[in-house]
């Protein structure tokens, strides 16, 4: 059983930064691959972006250039630097990784964007 809780969340203006943090209690290892989605008020959960035990990295395109998914082995931390944010970006943040057969979510962190 694999647990994730993300932190970091807040209130921000557009154009500002956030970065959430999802603490895993496994070696990161031991994961597939491992993503951040999001779900905005009355939309479905989108991917956000992914990152792969080999190192491959993909972004959804609201979120390539202005996003990135840092990882700290070390302390089984994934990481979402969120750069240049627009309203559009509120949403409950989701950290989400793939073990063997299973896969595990976090409860969420909200990120709020606005003036």
């Amino acid at each position: 059983q694999v647990r994730l809780e993300e932190s970091g969340g807040g209130f921000v203006q557009p154009g500002g930064s956030l970065k959430l943090s999802c603490a895993a209690s496994g070696s990161l290892d031991d994961f597939e691959a491992m993503y951040w989605y999001r779900q905005a008020p009355g939309k479905q959960r989108e991917h956000v972006a992914g990152l792969t035990r080999r190192g491959t990295i993909a972004y959804s395109d609201p979120a390539e250039g202005r996003f990135t998914i840092p990882r700290d082995n070390g302390k089984n931390m994934i990481y979402l630097q969120m750069n240049n944010l627009i309203p559009e970006d509120t949403a409950v943040y989701f950290c989400h990784v793939l073990s063997g057969p299973s896969n595990y979510w976090g409860p969420g962190a909200q990120g709020t964007v606005s003036s």
